[in-house]
């Protein structure tokens, strides 16, 4: 059964796609939700005609996502916490990713950036989606806290 996205669907496509489903996930999920519509020859032809139009509008966007790509590549994202040795006491994730380039002055929301959980100190990498055609990686380090009393001596 194909079917056009009318938003974006993890792990399926972007808004305006057509893809091919089996038609128990188009009937039972994704048409009731307001995902999808069925991609009849009309739709089709209004899709096209809609898809020209914004095309103008579209170019617009990918060169502003590439310019805050050019951004991000620029930026060195250092995240503290709490370790024990290697091991963090918790993890990173995604949304503690976001947190960091807020900071630094990058505001990209947490469902764009994929990362897994991380749960060692080291240098990883992050994918960020800033639109369908362009996607950055951010290298990222995840530093250990220093804890304040470790700078004071010990009597022996």
């Amino acid at each position: 059964m194909e079917v056009i996205l009318k938003q974006d669907v993890q792990n399926l496509g972007f808004k305006d796609d057509i893809v091919t489903v089996k038609p128990g996930y188009g009937r039972n999920y994704l048409i009731p939700q307001g995902f999808a519509q069925i991609a009849t020859p009309t739709a089709k032809k209004i899709l096209a005609e809609n898809l020209k139009q914004r095309a103008f509008k579209e170019q617009k966007l990918v060169d502003d996502a590439k310019k805050t790509a050019e951004a991000l590549k620029a930026l060195e994202i250092k995240i503290t916490a709490k370790a024990g040795g290697e091991k963090l006491f918790g993890s990173v994730t995604n949304a503690d990713i976001a947190e960091a380039l807020e900071k630094a002055g990058q505001p990209i929301e947490k469902k764009y950036i994929s990362s897994g959980i991380v749960k060692r100190t080291g240098k990883y990498n992050a994918s960020i989606r800033l639109h369908r055609d362009v996607i950055v990686e951010l290298p990222y380090e995840i530093v250990a806290e220093q804890a304040a009393t470790a700078a004071a001596p010990s009597a022996e």
